[in-house]
């Protein structure tokens, strides 16, 4: 019932934000009060909760490729780039198959998001709203629907947006960029 009335009788003692469910409530707890970032990108200024983390996203601002691979030439600049390429190229290691289709997965974790989908599990529930999904990448999506945040900006005309893939739609019928697809 209280979905219905949209009641949020779960209030936030940090910030006063309330939810219309109590995992609501322990999601955005644990999100945005338990999740202090501090370690600054200096060429992005993006915040990670370790140097592990920074140091890793970093390689994507550099020509570094610290990964190589022992049976042939090719660098990589993460673990799972080789891992992959390991397993492709050159038949080592090991690929986790879905025993309902038999799809081929390099990481256990992506063959369990996948099970999920066989499964009709959703673990991940909106705070604002009764929708599921099954991965947590699907539920931050979703949110920005409800966000008035609009992180995503036309370089060209400076018009706001809340989804990359509306800049990108966006940039294709932007007056202010037309013509510099050319150059």
């Amino acid at each position: 019932m209280g979905i219905h009335a949209g009641n949020k009788q779960y209030e936030c003692s940090l910030c006063n934000k309330s939810f219309r469910f109590s995992s609501g409530l322990h999601a955005h707890k644990r999100h945005v009060h338990g999740n202090r970032r501090q370690y600054y990108c200096p060429y992005c200024g993006k915040l990670f909760k370790t140097t592990a983390q920074l140091k890793r996203h970093a390689y994507i601002h550099t020509d570094a490729k610290p990964f190589s691979c022992r049976h042939c030439s090719e660098c990589f600049r993460n673990r799972f780039k080789l891992k992959l390429h390991l397993l492709m190229t050159h038949n080592e290691g090991t690929w986790f198959t879905c025993h309902i289709c038999q799809k081929k997965f390099s990481r256990k974790c992506d063959l369990k998001t996948h099970l999920r989908r066989h499964e009709g599990v959703k673990p991940y529930v909106c705070d604002e709203c009764p929708k599921c999904f099954y991965t947590s990448a699907e539920l931050r999506q979703h949110q920005l629907m409800h966000s008035d945040v609009k992180k995503f900006c036309c370089g060209f005309c400076g018009k706001d947006f809340k989804r990359p893939q509306a800049v990108k739609q966006h940039y294709r019928r932007c007056p202010d960029a037309i013509g510099f697809d050319d150059l």
